[in-house]
């Protein structure tokens, strides 16, 4: 029988105030996702499992279950995963750039533009570049919705700079806060830029189909102060004149998120309803179907831009299903983002497997640099990282097959009209981006 002395129970409250404080300091993982993983043999799998802060590994498996009103009910289960603990998101922001842009644009509507409007991209300063067509468009001209396909199919860089030109640096990281997502800055577009020059912005202006001026956003700069904590990593690295410098690189003031705020960006995009508020964005339906086609759409249905499918294939950004044969199961849909530089691999993702009615959510990040030197180029993705991404994706996957559900899933919402290909179509593919 518990003793109810009050000195007791102050005591019994203090030990577990010690007890939290000292487990809120440590990894978070869970047995029951442990046990899932213990369960691969693969000796590339086993060997980042057993040295997760050598690869500065972190997991989320997000279980989903339905009740008989087919609402989903979401269980985040953890390995090594530590929010303090850096990883560069690389292509990553470019997930909540394309909602940030559509949400603004719902905003303008008032002006007669949306996403399909022509824009145009002027400088003002000298490292800006103004962009006026986009060849690997229908009409030779850009527009919001072709630059967030970009930025998803195979996740072009160009296409991300100019969403953030469009959405601003200090609307970007104000939105984001503003919604809950306090552990995610961006501050960088991916032009090599100091911080103090991304801090500007281009002047944008969108124009009907005769060019007429519907609206004008002028330059813009982020007056608002910046915090940033010291990040050095690596034992060397090389700087922008291509010499080695035998020191860490800085990350400090680059984009950086945790990994389950990246989780819950994707659920607040993929399951609006299942958020507060808050934390959604102001989309439409057309918006959210726009997005779900194009974060799972493969390079091969897509005409505009026409990809070259053997250089880019259907698993090519879809980390947790690219294996040796790159083809993707007939019945999976993978809504996802992924990013890699720096030797970091990130892969967020919801898969939906359409024929077999399972569904669920897989967040990872993964350092793969064994010389310890940045920005050599020489990364271990091939060696470690794709394996490692594939086995994770494959276990979890398989698991879910195997899972007893008490309600089936009805996924109609995210059977999506993707486009095909025309066979008549004798275009040059891309064979180069910059991704």
């Amino acid at each position: 029988m518990m003793c109810s002395h009050p000195h007791f129970r102050l005591i019994v409250l203090l030990v577990a105030c010690c007890f939290f404080q000292l487990a809120s300091s440590q990894p978070r993982t869970d047995a029951t996702l442990v046990n899932m993983l213990q369960k691969n043999a693969d000796s590339i799998f086993r060997m980042v499992l057993h040295n997760p802060d050598s690869f500065r590994l972190q997991i989320i498996y997000t279980r989903i279950e339905r009740d008989k009103h087919n609402t989903p009910h979401f269980t985040n289960y953890y390995f090594n995963y530590q929010p303090e603990i850096y990883f560069n998101p690389a292509s990553v922001v470019k997930l909540p750039l394309a909602a940030l842009a559509l949400e603004k644009l719902n905003r303008l509507k008032n002006h007669g533009i949306n996403k399909y409007t022509s824009v145009m991209f002027d400088s003002s300063k000298q490292w800006q570049t103004a962009l006026y067509h986009d060849s690997t468009s229908a009409t030779g001209k850009i527009s919001v919705a072709h630059l967030i396909k970009r930025a998803l199919l195979i996740s072009e860089n160009d296409p991300y700079n100019r969403m953030y030109q469009f959405v601003g640096q200090q609307e970007i990281n104000r939105s984001l806060h503003k919604k809950g997502f306090n552990e995610m800055q961006i501050l960088r577009q991916f032009m090599g830029l100091s911080p103090w020059q991304n801090r500007y912005t281009n002047a944008v202006r969108f124009v009907d189909d005769n060019g007429t001026l519907l609206y004008d956003q002028p330059a813009a700069f982020n007056p608002d102060s910046i915090p940033t904590r010291k990040i050095l990593l690596g034992r060397a690295h090389y700087n922008r004149n291509d010499s080695l410098v035998n020191a860490p690189f800085d990350f400090t003031g680059h984009n950086a998120m945790s990994l389950l705020s990246l989780q819950q960006l994707l659920q607040a995009i993929m399951f609006p309803s299942s958020v507060s508020r808050k934390q959604r964005f102001d989309l439409s339906p057309d918006d959210y179907r726009f997005l779900y086609q194009y974060l799972s759409q493969y390079p091969s249905e897509t005409s505009y831009p026409k990809y070259d499918t053997g250089r880019f294939y259907d698993s090519y950004v879809k980390f947790f299903f690219r294996g040796s044969n790159r083809a993707m199961p007939k019945s999976v849909r993978v809504f996802n983002k992924v990013g890699w530089s720096y030797g970091f691999m990130t892969d967020v993702s919801y898969v939906a497997d359409l024929a077999n009615n399972i569904e669920f959510m897989l967040t990872t990040t993964i350092y793969v640099n064994s010389d310890g030197v940045i920005n050599d180029g020489r990364y271990d993705y091939n060696t470690i990282g794709y394996p490692f991404f594939y086995q994770l994706g494959q276990t979890i996957y398989q698991h879910e097959l195997a899972r007893h559900r008490k309600y089936t899933p009805n996924l109609s919402a995210f059977r999506m009209p993707y486009e095909k290909r025309d066979p008549a179509d004798k275009r040059p593919a891309l064979t180069e981006v910059d991704n």
